[in-house]
């Protein structure tokens, strides 16, 4: 997988499918599986595992996935993992519960992008593949949803738009996905033939008495307008005790916050900013970017307009002292900010990424953090106004005091740093490549 699509992985959303049945245990495990991993190689397509991991790591094929099984076989269970090593990503799982449990098969498959399945014969291979495995294996329950959509369910909680009360959750559907699987207990809770009469793309009854119901043509519109009155139509004639405009209003509340956001960042912070909304659940991300849009950090303040005298004695072995400062934040990171070394504006990004990833002024120790992290950045923050703009150090004893001058301006870059450092909010708010940009600015 290249850098492109690595960084896709962290942006786009997904379909994924949850599917849970019985299986014939009185059967060899070969024989078993066979209809699972023919339905899989016949249906998949694009998305076909080519990756099967145990204990090790092997190319696809059935025998790799018995083998993976047996490696991965404990007291209750076994399991393997199947992936691609190249776009379209799959990140996929297979585990079946042992005796004296109740034989039981679970398969986890996560396919993205969702934009994959925008084309409705891929969709249609999609459903076709999870028939051929309900027909086959006594389904209790399958679901095939957005990521995102998923995330927004789980956030609601109880105020998604179908409640639930103590006891009732076996006997009602909670809620009604893109693709779906209705065991034949929730069916017949429901009432047969009105689960068969549902307003959706397909309904279709199964062999074992579980009903496949599938909303629209294609998963990838499951958040536009259309998608969500079929939806809120579909769960609605499946539980007569909700409010359709209710349900409606809810859904659509789900688009919303689904809908795209155009990236408005202030100019300095563009390049830190542009990296934050992927840290966040894929249902959050247009939220932040709304959010990251407002915030204005306020102007650097860590200057002056003439310099104060140095006042050591040996400013040469304090600007050492700096040197051996920023060279011992160098050792400590560079496996984790690579471009640490380079010293470019590129590598302040980076840093001001990292500390806010990692949450470090909240995760570590404030005595390590003001003894040492702070004043390692602010020497190094120095280094860069010096090496990058053509600074000349003027040190002083106390050393929040000790500047760089540049240009007509003298920068303070132990006193950015220590403020940098006081929270993870001010790492926005006091940002590495916020400073050196304004410095930059002022340069000759």
């Amino acid at each position: 997988m290249n850098g492109a699509e690595k960084r896709e992985l962290n942006t786009d959303d997904r379909l994924r499918l949850s599917f849970e049945a019985t299986f014939d245990q009185t059967v060899d495990l070969k024989r078993a599986l066979e209809p699972f991993l023919e339905g899989l190689e016949a249906r998949a397509g694009a998305w076909m595992p080519d990756v099967v991991e145990g204990n090790r790591r092997y190319t696809y094929s059935r025998a790799a996935v018995l083998k993976a099984l047996a490696e991965k076989r404990g007291k209750k269970s076994m399991s393997a993992g199947l992936s691609r090593a190249t776009w379209p990503a799959l990140d996929m799982s297979l585990r079946l519960w042992l005796p004296p449990s109740a034989p039981r098969l679970y398969v986890w498959v996560s396919v993205q992008p969702l934009s994959l399945f925008s084309e409705e014969v891929r969709c249609l291979e999609f459903v076709d593949m999870v028939r051929d495995w309900a027909s086959h294996y006594p389904v209790a329950s399958a679901t095939a949803s957005s990521l995102a959509e998923d995330q927004l369910v789980d956030a609601s909680g109880s105020d998604h738009a179908v409640e639930t009360s103590e006891g009732n959750e076996v006997d009602r559907v909670q809620e009604v996905s893109w693709l779906n699987v209705f065991g034949p207990e929730l069916v017949e809770s429901v009432g047969r033939e009105r689960m068969l009469s549902t307003p959706a793309h397909l309904v279709e009854a199964l062999p074992n008495g579980s009903v496949l119901l599938v909303l629209r043509p294609a998963a990838a519109d499951f958040a536009s307008d259309e998608a969500r009155v079929a939806q809120a139509r579909a769960q609605v004639h499946l539980r007569p005790d909700l409010d359709f405009d209710t349900v409606l209003r809810t859904l659509r509340a789900r688009s919303a916050a689904l809908a795209p956001v155009e990236p408005r960042f202030h100019p300095d912070l563009a390049p830190l900013l542009s990296r934050l909304p992927a840290e966040f659940a894929i249902s959050e991300r247009q939220r932040k970017i709304s959010e990251l849009n407002a915030f204005r950090p306020p102007e650097p303040e860590e200057w002056l307009p003439v310099a104060l005298p140095s006042d050591v004695e040996n400013p040469e072995r304090v600007r050492g002292d700096y040197g051996d400062l920023s060279e011992s934040l160098v050792a400590a990171l560079h496996s984790q900010v690579p471009s640490i070394r380079e010293a470019t504006p590129e590598s302040l990004t980076d840093l001001d990424f990292f500390f806010w990833r990692e949450s470090f002024p909240e995760r570590y120790e404030r005595k390590l953090i003001d003894e040492h992290t702070a004043p390692a950045l602010g020497a190094y923050l120095g280094g860069m106004l010096v090496r990058g703009l053509g600074g000349t150090w003027v040190p002083r004893h106390k050393r929040e005091e000790s500047q760089v001058r540049v240009g007509q301006r003298v920068w303070l870059p132990f006193l950015r740093a220590r403020r940098y450092m006081q929270s993870r909010q001010s790492l926005l708010e006091y940002s590495l490549t916020q400073f050196f940009k304004e410095a930059e600015r002022h340069r000759p």
